[in-house]
């Protein structure tokens, strides 16, 4: 048995009924046995038992009452995984499905991806099963509020920061930054995704979907290919995906089709873009409102089902496993020729197989979906220095490094042997980053 082989089957064994983080580990440790031929010191150092293992797992009761007047309990999370090139950064997630299984892989995916941003930044994750949709804004404030008083404890501008993820937005980093700043008596840059009004940046809101573009726009231009004239699905309609829409459209793609969890829309002439964010961002509703509005538009139900329309260009961003095999076998079927991913691991590992065999071009989360965490960092830096940069500087650093992230994921696969091979490659260039500064500091 390999070394690999033998710390993934510890990993699976240690971490029993985790079936998000054995994924996320298998996906990533698989990509790197040609680092380990070539660099036999990180097996002596145990680098690879010592990365899969968080550093620290915190997981804590958040009671709160609602507007009933009923006392509600939920669980909360955080993962602070790896701190070995800075302090730890990653999201909360406030929803239903969130587990510690969960937490774990996306702190892990964390790691490389806040590695493969060049920024110093560690790999941590967090968040609730609380679900905020359907409640007032007093209860999720009371939720945040009870939240924050146990979270406090383990984070710091120069500890731990974190952001939002899916049910977490500006309301919520509000609240909980609210109650951070009355806890500790300190006005820092503890959380990210903060208004513009108390120290937040500008792009923050577009990041994560003008990345995911901008680093698709390398890899179909390393392919002599474009967004221009090409149909393109986006599943999702957070932050994510209307802003890739929004990106897509600018390079001269036509979205057809959206999504939320209850199902999608199709319009052949092209979502309108306008609608869909008074629709998602004024109005918080459901995602088959925009059929309202336009007379081409139509509106299904089952969200899963959008896989079945032909496009040329696939960006989930919506959330992980929502491209399974049978999914990717009719994308093949009708013709898709690009994916990107959006959100954190949407495609399984059978589907990335079946993309990269039939010659699909890939785009793994940890590069494409990097936009947002280094937003994030380069938020920290402004509350750092006390300053906030314009809209177009950030927007041309976060350019800048996803093209940064492309090139060093293509120079890795070049010289690991499999040239072209992009989740080959971010996992290789994010990973020899952070065990060459793990080999650094000792064993710790």
């Amino acid at each position: 048995m390999s070394y690999v082989s033998e710390v993934i089957d510890m990993v699976q064994k240690r971490n029993p009924n985790e079936p998000e983080f054995h994924q996320a580990v298998n996906e990533v440790l698989l990509c790197l046995e040609p680092v380990f031929k070539k660099h036999p010191e990180y097996i002596k150092a145990g680098v690879l038992e010592r990365i899969v293992e968080p550093e620290r797992m915190i997981t804590f009761r958040i009671p709160w009452i609602d507007d009933n007047g009923k006392i509600n309990v939920n669980r909360g999370f955080r993962v602070q995984f790896n701190s070995a090139i800075g302090p730890y950064k990653g999201g909360l997630r406030f929803h239903p499905s969130v587990n510690q299984s969960i937490i774990k892989f996306l702190g892990f995916e964390q790691i490389l991806k806040n590695s493969l941003t060049g920024l110093p930044i560690g790999g941590g994750k967090g968040g609730s099963d609380f679900d905020p949709k359907g409640k007032s804004d007093m209860e999720v404030m009371r939720f945040c509020q009870s939240f924050m008083i146990e979270l406090s404890k383990y984070i710091g501008a120069d500890i731990d920061i974190p952001a939002g993820d899916i049910g977490v937005g500006q309301r919520e980093i509000g609240y909980l930054f609210g109650m951070y700043k009355r806890l500790k008596n300190s006005y820092e840059g503890v959380l990210t995704g903060k208004g513009l009004e108390f120290g937040g940046s500008l792009v923050r809101t577009e990041a994560t979907g003008y990345g995911l573009v901008y680093f698709m726009d390398q890899l179909l231009r390393a392919n002599g290919k474009s967004f221009k004239g090409s149909k393109v699905i986006i599943s999702g309609s957070g932050n994510v995906a209307i802003y890739a829409h929004q990106k897509v459209t600018e390079l001269g793609g036509i979205v057809i089709a959206m999504s939320d969890s209850n199902g999608f829309i199709f319009d052949s002439a092209g979502i309108d873009l306008n609608s869909l964010k008074i629709i998602k961002e004024k109005e918080r509703k459901r995602i088959k409102e925009c059929i309202i509005n336009s007379s081409t538009a139509t509106y299904h139900e089952k969200c899963s089902n959008i896989w079945d329309i032909k496009c040329d260009i696939a960006l989930p961003c919506a959330t992980q496993n929502e491209i399974n095999k049978d999914s990717a076998k009719k994308l093949i079927e009708n013709g898709c020729f690009a994916i990107g991913e959006g959100a954190n691991m949407p495609c399984t590992i059978e589907a990335v197989s079946l993309f990269q065999k039939k010659g699909v071009l890939f785009a793994p989360a940890k590069a494409a979906n990097a936009g947002g965490v280094a937003i994030s960092a380069l938020e920290m830096s402004q509350n750092s220095i006390r300053y906030s940069w314009s809209f177009e500087e950030v927007d041309l650093r976060l350019k800048n490094i996803m093209i940064n992230i492309f090139n060093k994921s293509s120079q890795a696969a070049k010289e690991y042997g499999d040239e072209g091979n992009i989740v080959l490659g971010a996992n290789i260039a994010g990973f020899i980053k952070v065990a060459d500064a793990m080999m650094a500091q000792g064993i710790v």
